[in-house]
């Protein structure tokens, strides 16, 4: 079997969490990843030291090579240009501005390599007044309008429990347009320069709230929209053990039957009524969800065609029978400290193309000697490299 995207190369300088999301994705289904690492400080013992993030990274950096190469001595560029000339890919997320800084633009790049398709992962995007702001998740999540509708209404905002801005904005959208720009350069042999901006990705995710917003000039506080909870067919309900059921009843059919099976078929009609009708509803529906367990009310409405839900703890996710089933969690080997451990799965499953980890996260400069020597560099030269502080 044939992984998609053995063949392709990918240089990875992108180092938090859009990046190595995105070239893990890559990596997963074939793609031979290369990390360009900065050299280890002199007597340093943390392999990357910033401690929050170590199990995410050990986590996304799977499948992949690494590399260290001091991009500002002129040695690390030459090597950088030698890499880039033979590469497919080149994933970076520093600052906008950074790459040309160091002279290795998408500019500089196609003059050595045409076909080359560069993708640059940003908060803000290449351009425009917020261009040279600073920012993480948070701030793009704040800025596109989606903190302003998440959380229970007359209440603060409240941050997802994931970096949706990150992960998703950030890191499956590069992965998307990767991707397509290979196929384009598939069909016409020219590869191009894609600015992934966050901010950009999560307008595009509010979609529902927009069309509305757009269309009909609705603007519904926070806590009073369907995807938000404003409504009982779509909310989240405290159960009797002190933990919760999600409600989905978003179709008119589901919201019926929810209704028949609680015996209140009066409230059929009052699917998305407002005001005094739909507190009502809340707080009947509330009130009768505290009379049994989570698991009680689960077993309750089984078969039922009722979109209802155990909200999950994050101990209890992968216990949960339908994500033991998908074989969610695969084991590996840890290259830092020789054990097994548990990692997630590729996220999506192909009949004929099925991803794959196939190693675990390098040790930071782990395939340098390797590399060079593929570049044709000597044994002699990879140790005055080290020497000189360019690897």
């Amino acid at each position: 079997m044939t992984a998609p995207l053995k063949g392709i190369t990918v240089l990875d300088l992108s180092s938090m969490l859009p990046g190595p999301f995105c070239s893990m994705i890559l990596g997963d289904f074939g793609a031979d990843v290369l990390k360009i690492e900065r050299p280890l400080i002199e007597g340093s013992e943390e392999e990357r030291p910033w401690k929050p993030v170590k199990n995410v990274i050990f986590m996304t950096d799977r499948n992949k090579r690494s590399i260290t190469l001091n991009l500002k001595s002129q040695k690390g560029m030459e090597i950088f240009l030698k890499l880039a000339k033979d590469a497919d890919v080149i994933l970076e997320g520093f600052r906008p501005g950074v790459m040309e800084r160091l002279g290795i633009s998408y500019e500089v790049i196609k003059e050595i390599n045409p076909k080359i398709i560069f993708c640059s992962i940003s908060s803000y995007g290449q351009d425009g007044p917020y261009r040279d702001r600073v920012g993480h998740d948070i701030n793009c999540l704040g800025v596109s309008g989606v903190l302003e509708v998440t959380g229970k209404a007359n209440d603060s905002p409240t941050i997802p429990g994931i970096l949706v801005g990150d992960i998703g904005a950030g890191g499956m959208v590069a992965t998307i347009a990767i991707l397509l720009a290979i196929i384009w350069r598939e069909k016409t042999g020219k590869g191009q320069y894609i600015d992934v901006s966050m901010l950009d990705g999560l307008i595009s995710f509010m979609l529902p709230v927009f069309a509305n917003f757009l269309l009909e000039g609705d603007k519904s506080p926070r806590g009073e929209c369907l995807p938000t909870g404003g409504f009982a067919a779509y909310n989240i309900f405290k159960t009797f053990d002190e933990k919760y059921v999600t409600m989905g009843n978003s179709e008119p059919q589901h919201w019926r039957n929810f209704c028949r099976k609680i015996g209140r078929e009066d409230f059929i009609e009052y699917q998305y009524a407002k005001e005094d009708k739909n507190r009502e509803i809340l707080s009947f529906i509330s009130e009768m969800f505290t009379k049994r367990t989570r698991d009680e009310w689960i077993k309750e409405t089984e078969g039922e065609d009722i979109c209802i839900s155990p909200l999950n703890a994050v101990d209890e996710v992968f216990s949960d029978p339908q994500v033991v089933h998908r074989g969610l969690l695969q084991e590996v080997h840890d290259s830092m400290n020789r054990d097994k451990i548990r990692v997630l799965r590729v996220p999506m499953k192909m009949s004929e193309t099925p991803g794959e980890i196939k190693t675990p996260a390098p040790k930071i400069g782990q395939h340098t000697e390797e590399v060079l020597i593929g570049l044709g560099y000597t044994k002699e030269d990879i140790i005055g490299f080290r020497r000189n502080r360019i690897v």
